[in-house]
């Protein structure tokens, strides 16, 4: 740009103020202005060097309003320097809706079709800088011929790739699918490198709108993945970046390969593996160079590699080694890495198969909630904490959350409050330590504990009897604090109010005495927070006759019956009216105790995912591999006048599941109830399953928790828990756009068999789902009989105005019932002669389709269902397991023998049960994880 270094010169003012570089540009402005206009015979030299001025002239921040007619004449010169200004003038100066554009165009159009090399890259430059959606009218078709045609320069390709990439990201409708896409995935076998990886990143963003029709791409990744990781650095000299061979080209790669699930064909699957393998021992080697470039590339490379592991969640050695080689970050100087590490470990710690190697990492990341310098890291800390938190480290998690929070920055404070409050409800075993960590929690963060923190203690406590009473001693004694937050002066009110007569009979604790420190807040509060006091005095009235007085005194008083605010002064005299006119009995009618609150989602979940959006959604922070139960409770505590429930004991289940399911007996309820039926019109034929469906859904009948489906509009995440045959399933709906998906109706379709073996509920949900959110939708399940089939959720919705259609199978599989018996050996086989009949085993050998792992195998045993039974086989080799199938109708009892044989990779599977369509079944769908 020699043009342009002497432009600087010759606008670069002797002094330096502002005013005399505006002087010196007017009157350069005003000679090229003259220039243009009285010179017709302007050779294109002059033309080119004054057009540069101009473009000088504008990149020093100085606005431009002539001269573009000139630049367009340059495209037509056969000169390259003059061509290349007139198309950068236009790259930079020209508008997308300029008036220039048809004739722009037509110089293109000819530059485009003269084949010279260098004028079509100067041309497709210039389409990609502008792209302009009449640019993307005039050349979306053209493009693709060019990229595809066998005499095109290797040049010429990479420039197309990318200009018909720029134009896709602009204007997607405009670019035609067409035959040509099938060529285009074949260039990541071209010989050049950078056509390779321009194609690459063209194919990954036309994969994640159309999958199937780039679906022949992933074998070629694979292999050409292959072929450049084990790579030296001295194979691939020209694309080597300081040691690392071709990284950008890697990470394209395995970006693509995350759009689609782990290749069917063992042969891919296992060249994947390999190069996935090679990665991470890469990883370990010692740096090729000091220099922050190298390991830059290389990192680049391995957490690509780690994403892609993630994504798949498919292979426990590389989960287990990807979660290795972050840990190995977690301590490392540099921040960047600490933070990505952590990042990608709270993915890995919704794996069943690295969930317990993330766990193994909690003291350094305590350490560095504790150390870390960087507020973003230590968020990610706590985050990481969150979803590595299960039943057996949920206290200590839970304790040092709270040390933290009370040093932690303002901005994180609200999210952190919401996921002690969450964790601690979750895993609260002892309801006792629920109620001190809230309470804890109130103390050291009272600012920033939301209404449905204190809301969701409140609905625990009344559903729980066996709390009560120490709920009722532990509130009691922290507001005798002298200085108490209004959160807790909330929450003294309502339990005090509710369970205070439980420790009445103390004389530290007296009715008398209760009021008294309860009035002594009152005037610190605001004005709901006295709302809520006065309703509980008045049920002192009810609870405590001999406190009747002094309340009454209180209510009459002026503040209350003169109070400036009419909810407290209308309280004050209802109130008092009451107490003094009613009988007791009425009394106790009126203000009996409050009934158990319904069983919804925790409002606390609810405001933590729309707090944080759905990063991942599925739920990933609500995802865990073991079957958490969640303690009762509603969004919000209901009015005095809701309808009264029986109290359920102490020993109620908490999931609900102990409960039958309603079966309407009659017609689907109107849209306005609460349930649905499911099967209310239903097509009968059986919807068309998206691409890739069937495969997660065999990743499904060994776990219950995880992704079940994904594309670029949505993602559909599972939690599901069974006992015995019920079921309940969480359905989370996730919008990874910025845009509304409207009419959004989920259905579940079971053929008119399935409905006679499959009872299933569900409740509709909001017909909007809003850009970035997540909406939930629960399944309540009953295996009736024995069933081969599995239902299939068809969700139709409209995104920009096309009305789209996705069916996936919801895992629900026999085997979800199974529960595991344990068994001795005498016993075992005692039983294993007993089904000896050939209709009641069933026996399938067949080649291992994964690696031969022993920890594996027991693992996908457990989570068919089965008991694993230890010693009961003469060969320690094989794989002994037994259960019970639990069905409305009848439980069916099961054994099962795994023999594998690892030098011929093969397997030998034996299902025994009273009934041969179970064994065949559960024989089907065990074979397929192995």
């Amino acid at each position: 740009m020699v043009q342009v270094r002497g432009c600087q010169c010759a606008f670069s003012p002797s002094g330096k103020s502002r005013e005399a570089e505006t002087k010196r540009i007017n009157k350069e402005l005003a000679n090229i202005r003259s220039k243009f206009k009285g010179d017709k015979a302007l050779d294109g030299y002059s033309k080119k060097k004054y057009v540069c001025k101009l473009l000088f002239i504008f990149l020093l921040g100085h606005d431009i309003d002539f001269g573009h007619m000139e630049a367009v004449n340059l495209l037509s010169s056969n000169r390259y320097t003059e061509k290349q200004i007139g198309y950068l003038f236009i790259s930079v100066l020209v508008n997308s809706n300029s008036e220039l554009i048809r004739l722009i165009n037509t110089a293109i159009k000819n530059d485009l079709a003269g084949r010279n090399p260098t004028f079509m890259g100067l041309a497709l430059h210039c389409i990609a800088n502008v792209g302009s959606r009449e640019m993307a009218e005039a050349f979306a078709g053209e493009i693709p011929r060019i990229l595809v045609a066998g005499d095109t320069m290797d040049s010429v390709k990479q420039s197309a790739a990318l200009c018909l990439l720029r134009l896709y990201r602009a204007s997607p409708d405009l670019v035609p699918m067409g035959d040509w896409t099938s060529r285009v995935v074949h260039l990541i076998n071209d010989q050049h490198l950078g056509v390779v990886t321009a194609a690459t990143s063209l194919i990954t963003t036309l994969a994640q709108k159309n999958p199937d029709e780039f679906k022949t791409a992933v074998s070629l990744a694979v292999s050409r993945l292959s072929r450049v990781v084990p790579s030296a650095s001295t194979d691939l000299q020209d694309y080597t970046y300081y040691f690392v061979p071709a990284p950008w080209l890697s990470v394209k790669l395995l970006r693509l390969l995350q759009c689609y699930p782990p290749p069917e064909d063992p042969a891919v699957r296992g060249r994947l593996s390999e190069c996935l393998e090679t990665i991470l021992n890469k990883a370990q080697e010692p740096p090729k160079s000091k220099k922050v470039q190298h390991s830059n590339a290389k990192n680049a490379v391995l957490f690509e590699g780690i994403s892609l592991i993630i994504h798949h969640d498919s292979e426990p050695n590389l989960l287990v080694r990807a979660c290795n080689q972050l840990g190995q970050f977690l301590q490392h100087r540099e921040t960047n890495l600490r933070y990505l590490a952590l990042e990608s470990m709270c993915t890995l710690a919704s794996s069943e198969f690295s969930h317990e190697a993330v766990k193994t990492h909690i003291d350094t990341v305590i350490n560095a909630l504790k150390t870390e310098r960087d507020v973003s890291v230590r968020q990610r800390a706590v985050d990481l904490l969150y979803a590595m938190c299960d039943r057996s480290n949920a206290p200590q998690i839970v304790a040092e959350m709270l040390r933290y929070l009370e040093t932690a920055d303002y901005s994180i404070r609200e999210e952190i409050v919401l996921k002690v409050a969450i964790l601690a409800e979750k895993y609260a075993v002892d309801y006792a330590w629920y109620v001190d960590t809230i309470l804890n929690l109130i103390r050291v963060a009272g600012d920033y504990v939301s209404e449905e923190v204190w809301y969701r203690v409140i609905q625990i406590v009344t559903n729980r009897e066996d709390v009560q009473g120490y709920a009722a001693k532990t509130v009691f004694e922290a507001l005798q604090a002298p200085a108490c937050h209004e959160n807790l002066v909330k929450v003294g009110g309502y339990i005090l109010g509710e369970f205070g007569n439980l420790i009445a009979g103390d004389p530290r604790s007296s009715p008398l005495i209760q009021f008294h420190l309860l009035h002594s807040k009152f005037h610190l509060c605001s004005v709901p927070t006295r709302a809520l006091l006065l309703s509980a005095y008045i049920k002192f009235v009810n609870l405590f006759p001999e406190v009747k007085g002094t309340i009454q005194d209180v209510l009459r008083s002026d503040s209350q019956l003169r109070n400036a605010d009419v909810e407290l002064q209308q309280r004050a005299v209802e109130y008092l009216r009451l107490s003094s006119v009613a009988s007791t009995d009425i009394l106790a009618t009126v203000l009996e105790e409050m009934p158990p609150f319904p069983e919804r989602e925790s409002s606390i979940l609810a405001k933590l995912k729309k707090k944080k959006g759905p990063g991942v959604v599925t739920d990933l922070e609500d995802t865990k591999r073991e079957r958490s139960a969640d303690v009762n409770g509603g969004p919000e505590p209901a009015p005095a006048s809701s309808s009264a429930k029986s109290t359920p004991s102490p020993s109620a289940d908490l999931l609900g599941l102990g409960a039958t399911p309603h079966v309407p007996a009659g017609p689907p309820a109107s849209s306005g109830g609460l349930l649905v039926d499911v099967f209310s019109d239903a097509p009968s034929a059986m919807a068309t399953l998206a691409p890739g469906s069937e495969d997660n859904f065999a990743r499904f009948v060994c776990k219950n928790n995880g992704v079940l489906f994904e594309n670029q509009l949505l993602q559909i995440g599972l939690k599901s828990e069974f006992r015995q045959n019920l079921g309940r399933m969480f359905i989370f709906y996730g919008n990874k756009t910025s845009t509304q998906l409207l009419s959004f109706t989920p259905t579940l379709i079971c053929s008119d068999e399935l409905q006679t073996h499959l009872s299933l509920q569900t409740k509709p949900v909001d017909p909007t789902v809003h850009g970035g959110a997540q909406v939930q939708q629960v399944v309540n399940i009953e295996c009736l009989a024995h069933f081969s089939e599995a239902p299939v959720l068809s969700i139709q919705f409209r995104y920009g105005g096309t009305f789209q259609n996705v069916s996936v199978k919801l895992p629900i599989t026999l085997n979800k019932f199974f529960q595991p018996t344990e068994m001795a050996s005498q016993d075992f086989f005692q039983r294993w002669k007993q089904l000896s009949n050939p209709q009641q085993e069933v026996q399938s050998i067949f080649r291992a389709k994964h690696l031969m792992d022993t920890e594996v195998t027991k693992a996908k045993i457990i989570g068919f269902g089965a008991a694993l039974l230890e010693d009961v086989d003469p060969n320690p080799a094989n794989f002994v397991g037994a259960g019970i199938i639990h069905a409305k109708a009848s439980q069916i009892g099961c054994l099962l023998r795994l023999e594998p044989n690892p030098q011929a990779q093969m397997y030998r599977l034996t299902l025994r049960t009273s009934k041969e369509a179970v064994s065949q079944r559960l024989c089907a769908l065990l074979a397929e994880q192995f």
